[in-house]
Protein backbone atom coordinates (compact mmCIF):
# COMPACT_ATOMS: atom_id res chain seq x y z
CA UNK A 1 0.00 0.00 0.00
CA UNK A 2 1.32 3.25 -1.10
CA UNK A 3 2.78 6.03 1.71
CA UNK A 4 0.20 8.84 1.82
CA UNK A 5 1.20 12.10 1.20
CA UNK A 6 1.38 14.42 3.51
CA UNK A 7 1.33 18.35 3.12
CA UNK A 8 2.84 20.36 5.35
CA UNK A 9 0.95 22.62 7.36
CA UNK A 10 4.17 24.90 8.75
CA UNK A 11 4.38 28.01 7.42
CA UNK A 12 8.03 28.63 5.44
CA UNK A 13 10.45 29.78 7.44
CA UNK A 14 10.70 34.04 7.11
CA UNK A 15 14.43 33.59 5.90
CA UNK A 16 16.10 30.85 4.47
CA UNK A 17 19.35 30.81 3.06
CA UNK A 18 20.54 27.40 1.38
CA UNK A 19 24.51 27.49 0.63
CA UNK A 20 25.02 31.19 -0.17
CA UNK A 21 27.72 32.52 -1.85
CA UNK A 22 29.84 35.62 -2.99
CA UNK A 23 32.54 35.70 -4.95
CA UNK A 24 34.41 38.77 -6.63
CA UNK A 25 36.94 37.56 -8.80
CA UNK A 26 39.44 35.49 -6.27
CA UNK A 27 37.38 36.65 -3.36
CA UNK A 28 34.86 35.08 -1.33
CA UNK A 29 33.45 37.38 0.29
CA UNK A 30 30.43 34.53 1.22
CA UNK A 31 30.86 31.09 1.88
CA UNK A 32 28.49 28.40 1.60
CA UNK A 33 26.08 30.55 4.52
CA UNK A 34 22.99 28.23 5.32
CA UNK A 35 20.65 29.42 8.03
CA UNK A 36 16.97 29.91 8.58
CA UNK A 37 15.20 32.81 10.87
CA UNK A 38 11.58 32.19 11.86
CA UNK A 39 8.73 34.15 12.08
CA UNK A 40 8.66 36.84 14.18
CA UNK A 41 12.09 36.44 15.41
CA UNK A 42 14.83 39.25 15.88
CA UNK A 43 18.02 37.74 14.57
CA UNK A 44 21.86 39.53 14.66
CA UNK A 45 24.35 38.80 12.31
CA UNK A 46 27.51 39.54 14.04
CA UNK A 47 31.38 39.23 13.14
CA UNK A 48 34.08 41.80 12.47
CA UNK A 49 34.38 44.26 9.57
CA UNK A 50 34.88 42.45 6.43
CA UNK A 51 33.36 38.90 7.63
CA UNK A 52 30.96 39.23 5.28
CA UNK A 53 27.47 40.53 7.00
CA UNK A 54 26.80 43.21 4.76
CA UNK A 55 26.97 41.71 1.29
CA UNK A 56 24.74 38.87 3.28
CA UNK A 57 22.22 41.20 3.72
CA UNK A 58 22.63 42.67 0.32
CA UNK A 59 22.19 39.07 -1.18
CA UNK A 60 19.22 38.40 0.94
CA UNK A 61 17.23 41.71 0.08
CA UNK A 62 18.21 41.10 -3.50
CA UNK A 63 20.48 44.17 -3.92
CA UNK A 64 22.98 41.67 -5.10
CA UNK A 65 23.21 38.52 -6.68
CA UNK A 66 24.33 35.34 -5.39
CA UNK A 67 27.51 33.64 -6.55
CA UNK A 68 25.87 30.39 -6.09
CA UNK A 69 22.99 28.87 -3.46
CA UNK A 70 19.69 30.42 -3.42
CA UNK A 71 17.70 32.72 -0.56
CA UNK A 72 13.61 32.62 0.35
CA UNK A 73 12.00 35.51 2.01
CA UNK A 74 8.66 34.30 3.34
CA UNK A 75 8.99 31.71 1.04
CA UNK A 76 9.60 33.86 -2.23
CA UNK A 77 13.26 33.22 -3.99
CA UNK A 78 15.11 36.46 -3.79
CA UNK A 79 16.53 35.49 -7.35
CA UNK A 80 13.66 34.22 -9.08
CA UNK A 81 10.85 36.44 -7.72
CA UNK A 82 12.26 39.69 -6.41
CA UNK A 83 9.39 41.81 -6.89
CA UNK A 84 7.45 39.55 -4.31
CA UNK A 85 10.42 40.06 -2.28
CA UNK A 86 10.57 43.60 -2.37
CA UNK A 87 7.13 43.76 -1.53
CA UNK A 88 7.25 41.79 2.12
CA UNK A 89 10.51 43.46 3.11
CA UNK A 90 12.00 46.79 4.61
CA UNK A 91 15.62 47.49 4.26
CA UNK A 92 17.55 50.14 6.29
CA UNK A 93 20.66 50.11 4.47
CA UNK A 94 24.07 50.68 5.63
CA UNK A 95 24.59 53.97 3.85
CA UNK A 96 20.79 54.71 4.70
CA UNK A 97 20.18 56.14 0.98
CA UNK A 98 18.33 59.47 1.92
CA UNK A 99 18.72 61.97 -1.21
CA UNK A 100 20.12 65.28 0.18
CA UNK A 101 17.93 67.63 -1.80
CA UNK A 102 14.24 66.07 0.23
CA UNK A 103 13.13 66.74 3.35
CA UNK A 104 12.49 64.05 5.77
CA UNK A 105 8.45 64.59 5.76
CA UNK A 106 9.33 64.05 1.87
CA UNK A 107 11.43 60.98 1.59
CA UNK A 108 8.11 59.25 3.49
CA UNK A 109 5.59 61.23 0.94
CA UNK A 110 7.94 59.42 -2.02
CA UNK A 111 8.26 56.17 -0.15
CA UNK A 112 4.09 55.00 -0.24
CA UNK A 113 3.81 55.70 -3.73
CA UNK A 114 6.29 53.04 -4.90
CA UNK A 115 4.72 50.31 -2.82
CA UNK A 116 0.92 51.14 -4.02
CA UNK A 117 -0.15 53.03 -1.42
CA UNK A 118 -2.69 55.95 -2.00
CA UNK A 119 -1.49 59.27 -1.15
CA UNK A 120 -3.84 59.48 1.36
CA UNK A 121 -2.99 56.83 3.32
CA UNK A 122 0.75 57.41 2.50
CA UNK A 123 0.03 60.81 4.64
CA UNK A 124 -1.40 59.24 7.52
CA UNK A 125 1.23 56.61 7.59
CA UNK A 126 4.07 59.26 7.52
CA UNK A 127 2.83 61.41 9.90
CA UNK A 128 2.32 58.19 12.41
CA UNK A 129 6.17 57.66 11.61
CA UNK A 130 7.08 60.73 12.48
CA UNK A 131 5.22 61.16 15.82
CA UNK A 132 6.23 57.80 16.92
CA UNK A 133 9.97 58.10 16.40
CA UNK A 134 10.31 61.78 17.65
CA UNK A 135 10.82 63.30 13.85
CA UNK A 136 8.53 66.30 14.26
CA UNK A 137 10.42 69.06 14.59
CA UNK A 138 12.37 67.66 11.67
CA UNK A 139 10.13 66.54 9.16
CA UNK A 140 10.47 69.53 7.11
CA UNK A 141 14.18 69.90 7.16
CA UNK A 142 16.80 68.81 4.55
CA UNK A 143 18.68 65.31 4.92
CA UNK A 144 21.65 67.26 4.05
CA UNK A 145 20.62 69.73 6.98
CA UNK A 146 19.63 66.51 9.51
CA UNK A 147 21.97 64.51 12.43
CA UNK A 148 23.29 61.22 11.97
CA UNK A 149 20.47 60.60 14.02
CA UNK A 150 17.69 62.01 12.42
CA UNK A 151 18.50 60.57 8.80
CA UNK A 152 18.70 56.72 10.63
CA UNK A 153 15.49 57.50 11.94
CA UNK A 154 14.08 58.78 8.41
CA UNK A 155 15.63 56.10 6.86
CA UNK A 156 14.04 53.80 9.10
CA UNK A 157 10.79 55.17 8.83
CA UNK A 158 10.69 54.77 5.17
CA UNK A 159 11.46 50.79 5.74
CA UNK A 160 8.30 50.46 7.75
CA UNK A 161 6.04 52.86 6.03
CA UNK A 162 4.86 50.29 3.94
CA UNK A 163 4.81 46.96 6.59
CA UNK A 164 7.35 44.85 5.90
CA UNK A 165 6.52 41.54 6.81
CA UNK A 166 10.60 41.05 7.08
CA UNK A 167 12.89 43.77 8.24
CA UNK A 168 16.20 44.63 7.76
CA UNK A 169 18.09 46.64 9.27
CA UNK A 170 21.95 47.10 8.59
CA UNK A 171 24.14 48.34 11.45
CA UNK A 172 20.64 50.47 12.68
CA UNK A 173 22.79 51.50 16.27
CA UNK A 174 25.97 52.69 14.85
CA UNK A 175 26.94 56.50 15.35
CA UNK A 176 23.63 57.65 17.27
CA UNK A 177 22.73 58.62 20.43
CA UNK A 178 21.13 57.20 23.09
CA UNK A 179 17.76 58.20 22.90
CA UNK A 180 17.84 57.50 19.28
CA UNK A 181 19.38 53.67 19.90
CA UNK A 182 16.86 53.42 22.51
CA UNK A 183 13.75 54.50 19.87
CA UNK A 184 14.74 52.03 17.42
CA UNK A 185 14.77 49.27 20.17
CA UNK A 186 11.62 49.73 21.35
CA UNK A 187 10.14 50.13 17.67
CA UNK A 188 12.21 46.56 16.95
CA UNK A 189 10.70 44.71 19.87
CA UNK A 190 7.00 46.15 19.24
CA UNK A 191 7.28 44.59 15.78
CA UNK A 192 8.37 41.41 16.63
CA UNK A 193 5.55 40.94 19.02
CA UNK A 194 3.34 41.75 16.02
CA UNK A 195 5.25 38.95 14.07
CA UNK A 196 7.53 41.08 11.97
CA UNK A 197 10.81 39.13 11.14
CA UNK A 198 13.90 41.68 12.03
CA UNK A 199 17.35 40.43 10.71
CA UNK A 200 19.99 43.06 11.93
CA UNK A 201 23.68 43.45 12.15
CA UNK A 202 25.50 45.18 14.55
CA UNK A 203 28.77 45.84 16.03
CA UNK A 204 26.85 47.02 19.52
CA UNK A 205 26.92 42.84 21.71
CA UNK A 206 25.20 44.88 24.29
CA UNK A 207 22.34 45.93 22.41
CA UNK A 208 22.41 43.07 21.00
CA UNK A 209 21.89 41.14 24.13
CA UNK A 210 18.92 42.59 25.08
CA UNK A 211 16.77 42.31 21.82
CA UNK A 212 18.16 39.36 19.89
CA UNK A 213 16.35 35.80 19.83
CA UNK A 214 18.33 34.20 17.64
CA UNK A 215 22.84 34.80 16.86
CA UNK A 216 24.64 34.01 13.93
CA UNK A 217 28.56 34.72 14.03
CA UNK A 218 30.18 34.96 10.29
CA UNK A 219 33.82 34.83 10.14
CA UNK A 220 35.72 35.23 6.71
CA UNK A 221 32.35 34.47 4.83
CA UNK A 222 31.55 31.39 7.37
CA UNK A 223 28.90 30.68 10.11
CA UNK A 224 30.81 29.78 12.54
CA UNK A 225 27.72 30.08 15.76
CA UNK A 226 23.77 30.01 15.12
CA UNK A 227 21.84 29.28 18.42
CA UNK A 228 19.11 30.95 20.25
CA UNK A 229 20.19 33.72 22.07
CA UNK A 230 19.38 32.56 25.15
CA UNK A 231 22.07 30.17 24.92
CA UNK A 232 24.59 32.67 25.97
CA UNK A 233 22.63 35.12 28.20
CA UNK A 234 24.74 37.82 29.51
CA UNK A 235 28.06 36.16 27.72
CA UNK A 236 27.44 37.24 24.70
CA UNK A 237 30.85 39.49 24.68
CA UNK A 238 32.89 36.35 25.92
CA UNK A 239 31.65 34.16 23.06
CA UNK A 240 31.84 36.69 20.86
CA UNK A 241 35.68 37.17 21.38
CA UNK A 242 35.87 32.75 21.93
CA UNK A 243 35.37 32.87 17.99
CA UNK A 244 36.99 36.07 16.77
CA UNK A 245 40.51 36.43 18.31
CA UNK A 246 41.39 40.52 18.93
CA UNK A 247 44.88 41.63 17.68
CA UNK A 248 47.31 41.07 20.65
CA UNK A 249 47.43 44.58 22.41
CA UNK A 250 50.68 46.87 21.41
CA UNK A 251 52.71 48.74 23.74
CA UNK A 252 53.34 52.37 22.34
CA UNK A 253 55.81 53.73 25.28
CA UNK A 254 55.97 56.70 24.28
CA UNK A 255 52.12 57.69 24.94
CA UNK A 256 51.36 59.35 28.32
CA UNK A 257 54.45 60.46 28.72
CA UNK A 258 54.60 64.22 30.14
CA UNK A 259 56.04 66.77 27.41
CA UNK A 260 59.71 68.20 28.72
Amino acid sequence: MPEPNFISTQPPPAIMCVQLCARFGDKTAVDQLSLEVPAGAVCALLGPNGAGKSTSVKMMTGLLRPTSGRATIAGFDVTTDPIEVKRRIGVLPEHLGLFDALTVEEHLHMTGPIYGLARAETRERAAQLIRVLGLDDARRRYASRCSHGTRKKTALAMALLPNPRVLFLDEPFEGIDPVTSKSIRDMIAMLAARGVTVFLTSHILPIVEKIATQVVMILDGRIVWNAPASQMAGRLEEFYFDLVDPPPPEDLPWLGLAHS
